[in-house]
C-alpha cells in the first residue's frame, strides 16, 4: 500500500567508478567501490536512515530529519577519504545531494519529484561536495545552517522556477573561511535565447523554455536517431544567462565553435558559446546534415 512521507531524501555516489576500473583493474576497483558503498551505508544507519537501494556505484537513502542526512553525509565524506590513504588504497572520492520533501513509498521504494530534485542535486555536487536544495536548507539545524553556502542555480525536470544550490561546508578548515553568501540575480539579467537548428527543425532554449532534452527517444524536445545516440543523450539549460550542454550519453558530445575550437563531453557539462555546431556520439562537421547548429541571440 502507497504511503504519502516527508522525508531527506540522499544520493551518493562514487566520482569517476570507470576510470577507477580502467586505470587499476577489475578487482582493485571494485573492492573499492564496495568500501565505498559499504561506508555509505554504515554512516546512513548510525544516523536512523533507511537505504533505499543501491544502483551500481550509487546509494539512495531517506532521513527522517536534514540534520541526520546532513550528519551521515558528513561522516560518508570523511570516512571515504581515508580509503586511498591506507596501504595499498585507491584514491577515491565521492559526490553527495540531498533535497527535503514529499515522497509515495511503495513496498521498498519511493517516488515524486522531490526524488528528481535529490537526484539533481547530486549531479550538480562536484567530488568532494555535499550540494543540497536551498528550500532543505531551511530545515535545518541553526548550527548547520551557518555551515551552508548558495554555490548557484539550477533548472529541475518539472519545475518551472530555478532552484538554488547549496553546498554544506563539511571540512573544518573550509567552515572557518567561509565567503558570505552570494547572492545570485536571477529577474534582472538581460533577456537572451539559444536557437538550435537540426535539418528542418529550430527549438528555443529562453527564459520561456529553460531546459531541452536531446536524444533518439521520440519524447525528446530534439530527437535525432542513430546508432551512437543514446535515448536521452544530452540537455540543454539556461543557468543566469549562459546556455550549459549537460551530457548524460555513452558516447558523449562532441562541440565545435565558430572559430573552430573542439570540446569532448562525456557525462559531464560546458559552457556553450555565441555559435557552433553539436555532434552526438561523433564529430560532425559544420556542413553535415547530422550537426545540429547552435547560435545564442540577446
Amino acid at each position: 500500500m502507497a504511503k504519502d512521507l516527508e522525508v531527506a531524501i540522499l544520493f551518493a555516489d562514487v566520482v569517476g567508478s570507470t576510470q577507477l576500473y580502467d586505470k587499476y583493474g577489475d578487482t582493485r576497483a571494485s573492492e573499492t567501490v564496495a568500501a565505498c558503498l559499504d561506508i555509505m551505508k554504515d554512516a546512513t544507519f548510525q544516523f536512523s536512515g533507511t537505504v533505499i537501494k543501491t544502483i551500481g556505484d550509487e546509494i539512495m537513502a531517506t532521513f527522517g530529519t536534514v540534520d541526520e542526512a546532513m550528519g551521515a553525509s558528513v561522516m560518508m565524506q570523511s570516512r571515504i577519504t581515508t580509503v586511498g590513504k591506507k596501504e595499498g588504497g585507491i584514491p577515491v572520492q565521492i559526490r553527495i545531494g540531498c533535497h527535503f520533501g514529499p515522497v509515495v513509498q511503495e513496498q521498498n521504494d519511493i517516488f515524486g519529484a522531490a526524488v528528481h530534485t535529490a537526484n539533481r542535486m547530486t549531479s550538480q555536487a562536484k567530488a568532494g561536495q555535499i550540494v543540497i536544495s536551498g528550500s532543505t536548507v531551511e530545515h535545518m539545524s541553526t548550527e548547520l545552517r551557518n555551515q551552508a553556502r548558495q554555490i548557484d542555480v539550477a533548472t529541475v525536470r518539472g519545475r518551472l522556477d530555478e532552484v538554488a544550490l547549496f553546498e554544506l561546508v563539511w571540512q573544518p578548515d573550509e567552515a572557518t573561511s567561509m565567503l558570505p553568501t552570494i547572492e545570485w540575480e536571477t529577474r534582472s539579467r538581460r533577456a537572451s535565447k539559444l536557437l538550435l537548428n537540426f535539418r528542418d527543425k529550430t527549438v528555443e532554449v529562453s527564459d520561456k523554455r529553460k531546459s531541452i532534452n536531446i536524444g533518439r527517444a521520440d519524447d525528446n524536445d530534439l530527437v535525432i536517431k542513430g546508432n551512437l545516440i543514446s535515448r536521452i543523450h544530452a540537455k540543454i539549460e539556461m543557468r543566469r544567462g549562459k546556455f550549459m550542454l549537460v551530457d548524460q550519453s555513452t558516447n558523449g558530445t562532441f562541440l565545435q565553435s565558430a572559430q573552430g575550437q573542439e570540446i569532448f563531453v562525456r557525462r559531464d557539462s560546458t559552457v556553450l558559446g555565441d555559435e557552433g555546431t553539436i555532434g552526438l556520439g561523433r564529430t560532425e562537421a559544420p556542413d553535415s546534415d547530422r550537426a545540429i547548429r547552435y547560435k545564442t541571440l540577446e
